[in-house]
């Protein structure tokens, strides 16, 4: 008796349907070649070579792989890639010309020592960023409120709403945002989204 062949089940199949996408990633309009399931964490990652966003959990619990599409953070790792072609994406290495020209968030994560590891800390960065654009003197309810979606392992969350207050005294004070635009108030930030959510 000749044994019947298992036939291989739908998600033992390997998809390798690919696309061409043209995603604007700080400013640059970069055109790729990525399977049509890819995330946009991996294009990021593994296509641009832009590392500041980290795959953590990959489910949209941690926030370590935030980015800012359309100004408001989003988890990476739950975006497909091709569904972020017509909007501006955001990454760490965007923000500031490091080493020269911080942003203020970057210069006040520095001065008030709100990373241990390190690992959380673009994500808590970007989301801090779209906070501040929105609600340039946040409160600290509304600085927890924002940052919830971003979870920092080593506890450092005391000093991440420090290093918030601090770069929000400092744009208040040049009265200039990084981009050269006026800062102005808009309705307080809220966590990163699920693109589902938005």
């Amino acid at each position: 008796m000749a044994s019947a062949k298992a036939k291989p089940r739908l998600a033992d199949t390997p998809v390798k349907a690919q696309m061409r996408i043209a995603l604007t990633v700080n400013g640059t309009v970069h055109a790729l070649d990525v399977e049509s399931r890819a995330s946009l964490l991996e294009v990021l990652r593994d296509g641009l070579g832009l590392t500041g966003a980290k795959l953590g959990c990959d489910r949209g619990e941690c926030g370590t792989c935030t980015v800012l599409v359309r100004g408001r953070p989003i988890y990476s790792c739950l975006a497909l890639a091709c569904e972020s072609q017509d909007a501006p994406i955001q990454t760490i290495e965007g923000l500031g010309n490091p080493p020269e020209d911080l942003h203020p968030l970057q210069r006040a994560f520095i001065a008030a020592d709100a990373l241990q590891c390190g690992f959380c800390t673009p994500g808590q960065i970007l989301s801090a960023t779209a906070l501040l654009h929105g609600n340039p003197r946040p409160t600290d309810a509304e600085i927890t409120h924002a940052m919830a979606g971003n979870l920092c392992r080593c506890g450092t969350y005391p000093k991440i709403r420090k290093a918030i207050h601090l770069a929000a005294s400092e744009i208040g004070r040049t009265g200039r945002r990084p981009d050269g635009r006026t800062a102005r108030r808009r309705p307080s930030g809220r966590p990163p989204v699920s693109p589902s959510d938005q």
